[in-house]
Formats: C-alpha cells, structure tokens, sequence
C-alpha cells in the first residue's frame, strides 16, 4: 500500500490526548517515528510477543483479537485513526496480551520501546502523560463489565456504536459520521448473537439514530445513542 505519511499526525482537534502534550514531548515523539503499512489481514504482533512500542493508527483499521478455549477468535476491538494502542506493555515491560491485525490495509506510526522508554527514563515528567492512555482504556473496560452486567442488548449496542464513533474518546469534540463495522463484529464485541444485533440495530434506526449500511453503521445522532437513561 501507498506508504506516504505526510500529514498523518492528528490535529489538535481530531486527538484530544495528543493535542494535551507538551510541545517539546509531541516533537520527541515524531522524530522517532516509524512508519508502518500493513495490508489487510496481515498481523502486526501476537500475544506473547516482546513489546516492541507504542502504536497509532493513521489509516484503515486494526482489530485487537484473543483466542478462545475452542481456538475461535475473539473480537475486542476494531481501532481507527485517532487511536494509540500498545501502552500496557510500555508499563509492565510483560509479554503482549493480545493479538493485533490489519482489518484493512493500514499506516500506521510506531514508537519504539527502546528510544521511548530511554526518553522517559531521562524526562520521568514524561510520564503521567502517557499513563493518561492507559488509564483511558481503564475506564472503557470498566464501563463496558457495568453494562454487560446492567444493560439491555440494544443499550449495550448503542453505547458500543457511540464508543467507536467517537474513537474510544480519542476524536476532541467529534465523532465519525460512518462507523466501519459488521453486525457480526458487533456480535463479537459484546458476546451477542448476529440475530440480536439485527434486531437492537432495527431498533435504533427506527429511534432515527443510526442508518444501517453494508458493512457499516451511519451516526445520525450520537447524543441521542449516548444519552444515560438507556436500559
């Protein structure tokens, strides 16, 4: 695919975590960049794998996978541009938790864990900024167990739908107008049927907040997805 990474990095006002970096850690960042393509359905690393960086996704889509006990795969989550995945590892030093692949052919920007771990070793200041990332993805997991556990499929497939609209808090006062994703994949996410899923997004394009399209979801009302008293 096409490598060219002029003007992948997000704007202020598409990525609220990297917009909040100091100047001089953003240009740290870039200039030990490396940019990574992948085509679609090639994986990028594995569980087990050594961690090798901090990663972000410029184009197309990459899909964070396990394994489960029948050896069928387990879809967790489908990440778009703005999104950093990869954090964990910077912490913990620990092998990969989970399986990453290109769900479309995709750029992406790595930021080695040997230079990056060697700037925070110098500059400590550096990192509460980068636990923001981590601590964001503490929040999702812990809102997404609260509504497996309390809320209805249609909610539940609501909130995931204004979730991935809004790339998983990334976008700053935005959201994507068409999210990519299937009703299988939904299924998958959120341990529900195909079937079920049909029938929540049924639901909420007759509420007028969502248009179904082939392979995806058009957002016609991300508040009205959102909104909290959804059971």
């Amino acid at each position: 695919m096409n490598g060219d990474v002029t003007n992948v990095w997000p704007g202020p006002k598409a990525d609220a975590w990297w917009a909040s970096l100091p100047p001089g850690l953003r240009q740290a960042l870039q200039a030990m960049a490396v940019p990574r393509s992948l085509s679609a359905g090639q994986r990028l690393f594995a569980r087990g794998d050594a961690p090798d960086g901090l990663y972000l996704v410029c184009r197309g889509a990459v899909r964070i996978t396990g394994i489960s006990h029948d050896g069928d795969e387990v879809l967790l989550a489908l990440l778009e541009p703005p999104h950093w995945f990869g954090e964990i590892a910077l912490f913990d030093h620990e092998p990969r938790t989970h399986d990453a692949w290109a769900e479309t052919d995709a750029l992406l920007m790595q930021i080695p864990q040997g230079p990056l771990v060697a700037l925070l070793q110098a500059e400590p200041a550096h990192w509460p900024h980068l636990g923001r990332l981590l601590t964001r993805k503490l929040r999702e997991l812990f809102r997404g167990l609260e509504e497996t556990a309390l809320l209805s499929a249609t909610a539940r497939v609501a909130r995931r739908l204004a979730v991935m609209a809004t790339g998983h808090g990334a976008l700053a006062g935005q959201s994507h107008r068409v999210v990519q994703v299937s009703q299988e994949q939904l299924g998958l996410m959120l341990a529900l049927t195909r079937q079920t899923v049909n029938q929540s997004l049924k639901t909420l394009e007759a509420e007028g907040l969502i248009r179904r399209l082939r392979g995806g979801v058009e957002i016609l009302d991300l508040q009205g997805l959102s909104r909290p008293d959804r059971r």
